[in-house]
């Protein structure tokens, strides 16, 4: 960037300490250095070089002093000259001449050399034909609602930090970062880390049930991540895919950026109706689906259910992605184990993620997939950014392997249930079920689902409530149909049983009093 360094060409005595005109071997234009400015001495040097280059106060060829002469000349070390030389080298203001010394460059353009004055910060003004790829229009602009931006009451997918067991999760992060193995440093495998991956496969197997060897499996950034490889390998464009209707958002948009045609099939108390789903479209290419907790309204798909997706699966020659994102939180049974244990024709990719259960900005996940997939998995994962990074996945494994996880997740249920227990009951105080409320999904995971009745819009309640530092998740936008259901998706991690009845009281009294309005 151009800019008016003209100050720096101006002797004041009150801030400048030393100016000097020539050198012993080099002409220069008045060049000053400021003790007191927070600039640091070789960028005043270096700007002082630029400007006065690009003014075409000095010319190509020009020679310029050494940097001991400069620095005897302005009384300072020759660290700075040295350091604004170098920088002057390498972006070719100077050329060097082995014998001869050092010069303003021959090969500066002429256009360079004259470049008129203009504002430190220039306007920017695109010009010209700038295409942009149609599939880009398919993502959304990210959405800057005020439900992503605080911590606090109500936010979906927010854990207990506060219990999350930072003195060892940093020991492990020490450990690994000052004392690192060749593998963590320069080991270039997209399936991620091998121990990572046994420490994976060795806790599904016996927490979830689900059947496989550590070379069936890729770490990911996350679920979402993992639905982009899954989609990129298994669909092509104009495929039907089942969604669940209501469902997540974030997976619609990967699928209709992948060119599918989106089939909803609708949820009740046992998780997604596959009969609907046969009728709308039987040789749809994939199911996408939450069977252990879902997504959002929280129901658990029956086993019967299970069996006939499964079989489904099987006759239609159609794929079954599970995305198992909270699976281990259950408050009314036993965790109950993953379709893809269920699966004896290798039909179900299984999705996972710790980012959920322990922080968010860890952005650790995995997949599942069928050992005659896992070639095809491998370089779609490889061809996105070679591999994942490896730190974190080293820390996971110990986390893992030392118990600390299985501790954490206990410790959690516990936690965790005495929230949602809060909620609950503070619900059924303010939105009373005889006037309409209805709680959905407050058996297992991180959040419950509660719908309004008539005459209320979720978004804008949520605008509202985000005022008073409660982040409420409307719940219309996980509905493709034109007539929603109107409510909000309430996490419960992140607010102590004690805070909870006050959180409630605030979000009765913005919705009760969107209610008048709307009266």
């Amino acid at each position: 960037m151009v800019g008016d360094h003209s100050h720096l060409c101006q002797f004041d005595a009150s801030h400048y300490t030393e100016a000097v005109k020539n050198a012993l071997h080099g002409t220069l234009p008045l060049l000053a250095v400021d003790r007191s400015s927070a600039t640091p001495l070789h960028k005043q040097i270096y700007d002082g070089y630029r400007a006065a280059i690009l003014r075409g106060d000095m010319r190509c060829g020009e020679q310029i002093p050494s940097s001991r002469e400069l620095a005897a000349q302005l009384h300072v070390s020759r660290f700075p000259v040295l350091n604004a030389y170098a920088q002057l080298l390498a972006e070719g203001y100077f050329e060097s001449r082995i014998g001869a010394g050092t010069f303003i460059s021959s090969s500066l353009p002429e256009q360079l050399m004259s470049v008129p004055q203009r504002a430190e910060d220039p306007v920017e003004n695109p010009a010209g034909p700038r295409p942009v790829s149609r599939r880009s229009a398919l993502y959304p602009l990210f959405p800057r609602t005020p439900m992503l931006r605080g911590w606090g009451s109500f936010g979906v997918h927010q854990p207990a930090l506060d219990q999350f067991p930072f003195p060892i999760w940093s020991a492990l992060v020490g450990r690994h970062s000052r004392n690192p193995h060749v593998r963590a440093i320069h080991h270039i495998d997209p399936r991620g880390a091998e121990r990572f991956r046994d420490a994976i496969c060795n806790y599904l197997r016996t927490a979830r049930g689900v059947k496989c060897e550590s070379d069936q499996i890729l770490v990911v950034s996350g679920s979402q991540q993992a639905l982009d490889i899954t989609a990129r390998v298994l669909l092509d464009p104009g495929n039907s895919v089942w969604v669940e209707e209501p469902g997540y958002s974030l997976e619609r948009i990967v699928l209709k950026a992948a060119g599918c045609r989106l089939i909803p099939v609708p949820v009740d108390q046992e998780g997604m109706v596959v009969s609907v789903g046969m009728k709308r479209a039987f040789r749809a290419r994939a199911a996408f689906v939450t069977p252990s907790h879902q997504y959002p309204l929280g129901s658990t798909m029956s086993a019967s259910r299970r069996i006939q997706l499964l079989n489904w699966a099987q006759s239609a020659g159609a794929w079954i992605i599970e995305d198992d994102y909270d699976s281990e939180y259950r408050y009314e049974s036993l965790p109950v184990a993953s379709m893809h244990g269920l699966d004896i024709n290798s039909r179900v990719i299984y999705i996972g993620t710790f980012s959920k259960v322990l922080f968010p900005s860890l952005r650790l996940g995995y997949l599942v997939v069928p050992r005659d997939l896992v070639d095809r998995f491998v370089s779609v994962r490889h061809a996105m950014d070679i591999f994942p990074a490896y730190l974190h996945q080293e820390v996971l494994a110990d986390f893992i392997n030392e118990g600390h996880f299985t501790r954490h997740i206990r410790k959690m249920r516990q936690v965790y249930k005495e929230r949602r227990a809060a909620l609950i009951e503070n619900l059924a105080v303010e939105f009373p079920a005889e006037r309409g409320f209805e709680i959905h999904g407050s058996e297992a995971g991180m959040h419950l689902a509660m719908t309004l009745p008539e005459g209320f819009r979720d978004v804008e309640i949520s605008v509202r409530a985000a005022r008073e530092r409660l982040w409420l998740w409307p719940l219309s936008p996980s509905y493709l149909s034109d007539k929603p259901r109107q409510g909000f998706v309430l996490g419960f991690g992140s607010t102590t049983a004690e805070q909870m009845g006050r959180a409630v009281r605030l979000m009765g009294s913005v919705v009760h009093s969107a209610e008048v309005s709307s009266g």
